[in-house]
């Protein structure tokens, strides 16, 4: 992190070293203008009460926002962008009240009650998936456990052919990382044909599954376009596995930092639901908010934001923040649940947040009661954390079991 008269220029720390560098920024002020890894100049918010009031800011603008990072973008590089338009009309790209049409029509698969009939396929899925594990050597558990459930579950719940699962975690993984932009549009020309292709599969051969549900809809009326399916696809896939892996493989990893805290979620496993809060707060599986503009100019903390400029929201420092939370770099699988961040706030509060909860619950509880043993099987220092601002989550997890 090196200091401009203007901006604040962050480097790798701010993904590999992230709660030291949120700590030295949260000191300089809750509201900075920053130099992102990627090249984008915004203004970062640390702070947590000014994160979770910006959050529910209507003055902060998520409509065409990729468009705008494009054009900011080419202008840098002079390339045009390569990034498939299909996939940048999602969601977290819109404003109500396109936005409200779309989350309605999804809120209708993730809520708690229909999540809760995946319990028993889930608990299946773990079972199976801690009957492979090797306990005579060591096993990375990133990749033998806390990646294939969340993929398996979210690709069985959308109606994704299992053949073609490896293909999306490796596009998704260069959607978001910090790769170069050809890396990143190629990745998304691909996922954006595949998905095209299996949702015109879809309306002629409709299954027990979320996508045709989408499908079905869209012609019953509800103006779901093509490329509003191919992105409500696309952010549903995106969003219903990578915030979950990072929440088990990081909540796995702090209780190894902290044996009193993993005795104590053994002791009582009626913990558990508040430990996925805790996981949730203290290792933030999203590192940044998705970028938003202003409508006008904004006066914040004392810091005066100017009209169009982007604002990203840091989620893992709000959770940090001491002003909110007491002793926030302590991890207690005790500490009273609500009030973090690790899901957002607001209207773009993550839609699968009732399915990675219970997944959490489900993968971390499953994994301390079939091994009494889980140990580290390199130095919590030899670890390292992916290039991303938008995800936080270690690279791998190697561990052993017995």
């Amino acid at each position: 992190m090196t200091h401009t008269t203007e901006r604040l220029v962050l480097g790798d720390d701010f993904m590999h070293d992230p709660h030291a560098t949120a700590a030295a920024l949260r000191e300089r002020g809750p509201v900075l203008p920053v130099v992102l890894p990627t090249g984008l100049p915004a203004w970062l918010v640390t702070g947590y009460a000014e994160a979770r009031d910006l959050l529910t800011d209507g003055r902060l603008s998520s409509d065409g926002v990729y468009d705008r990072l494009e054009r900011l973008r080419e202008a840098a590089d002079g390339k045009p962008s390569s990034f498939s338009a299909d996939l940048a009309r999602h969601l977290l790209n819109t404003d109500p009240p396109d936005h409200t049409r779309l989350r309605t029509l999804v809120n209708k698969a993730f809520t708690p009650r229909t999540v809760a009939r995946l319990r028993p396929r889930i608990e299946e899925i773990a079972d199976e998936l801690l009957d492979g594990l090797d306990t005579d050597r060591p096993v990375d558990l990133l990749d033998a456990y806390a990646y294939p459930l969340p993929m398996i579950v979210i690709c069985e719940l959308l109606g994704i052919p299992q053949d073609d699962r490896e293909a999306f975690g490796a596009w998704s993984n260069v959607l978001v990382s910090t790769a170069p932009p050809e890396e990143i549009g190629a990745a998304s020309a691909s996922m954006g044909g595949y998905l095209a292709e299996l949702l015109a599969h879809k309306r002629t051969s409709p299954s027990d599954d979320l996508l045709s549900a989408l499908v079905a809809a869209s012609e019953e009326g509800d103006r779901l376009s093509v490329p509003e399916l191919i992105a409500m696809t696309f952010v549903l896939l995106i969003g219903g596995y990578e915030t979950t892996v990072n929440l088990i493989a990081s909540g796995v990893h702090a209780l190894l930092r902290h044996p009193g805290q993993l005795a104590a979620l053994r002791a009582d496993p009626g913990l558990l639901p508040d430990a996925v809060e805790e996981f949730l707060r203290y290792e933030t599986p999203n590192n940044l908010s998705s970028p938003r503009y202003t409508t006008e100019p904004l006066s914040v903390a004392g810091v005066e934001i100017p009209a169009g400029d982007f604002v990203v929201i840091s989620l893992m420092s709000a959770n940090r923040d001491s002003a909110r939370f007491q002793d926030p770099d302590r991890l207690d699988v005790h500490r009273p649940t609500g009030g973090h961040l690790g899901f957002g706030h607001g209207i773009h509060f993550c839609v699968g947040a009732p399915l990675g909860r219970i997944e959490g619950e489900i993968a971390i509880g499953r994994l301390l009661g079939r091994f009494p043993r889980i140990e580290p099987a390199v130095p919590p220092g030899e670890l390292t954390w992916r290039a991303s601002t938008a995800m936080h989550g270690l690279h791998e997890l190697p561990v052993r079991l017995g």
